[in-house]
């Protein structure tokens, strides 16, 4: 499975630089992930444009990655219903880039770009911490695929 997670705006907390290397480090045992930094919203939905076209150009014409928005009117997923919709998505091959917004979120114009968007509950949340939360639940979605004990014993 190929996983990207952006983020707009640097990250200022080492605590969150730390625990963000973490996830990352632990999701690559089950597939590729990558982290990224980057401006704004314009910059995350021309990074999905960028990677349609990628795909495309490679002769996977029906392959691109699937925008999936980190917003807090999305679709409110336990562990176990993200799990299914990882598995699903790997089924089908579909590259994700996961994407969490700045502290406006996302504008009604991404939301409507997006194939999904995500909530991680009512509660507000620092997005640099939201970046953890989201990176620790891909990674408990792999464990819970793959039957490893991190899910249960936490």
């Amino acid at each position: 499975m190929n996983i990207k997670v952006a983020w707009i705006g640097k990250t200022k907390e080492p605590a969150i630089q730390s625990l963000t290397d973490e996830y990352l480090k632990r999701i690559a045992r089950y597939g590729e992930i990558e982290g990224l930094a980057v401006k704004d919203e314009a910059a995350v939905l021309a990074l999905a444009r960028a990677e349609r076209g990628a795909n495309q150009r490679r002769g996977g014409g029906k392959q691109r990655h699937r925008l999936v928005l980190l917003d807090s009117r999305g679709k409110q997923f336990s562990s176990a219903e993200l799990a299914a919709f990882l598995e699903r998505e790997q089924v089908h091959a579909v590259p994700l880039l996961v994407a969490i917004g700045g502290s406006d979120g996302f504008t009604e114009e991404a939301r409507r770009q997006a194939a999904l968007t995500l909530s991680l509950g009512k509660m507000t949340l620092p997005h640099e911490l939201a970046r953890v939360v989201v990176l620790e639940q891909i990674y408990r979605a792999f464990t819970i695929l793959k039957k490893h004990p991190y899910h249960l014993g936490h």
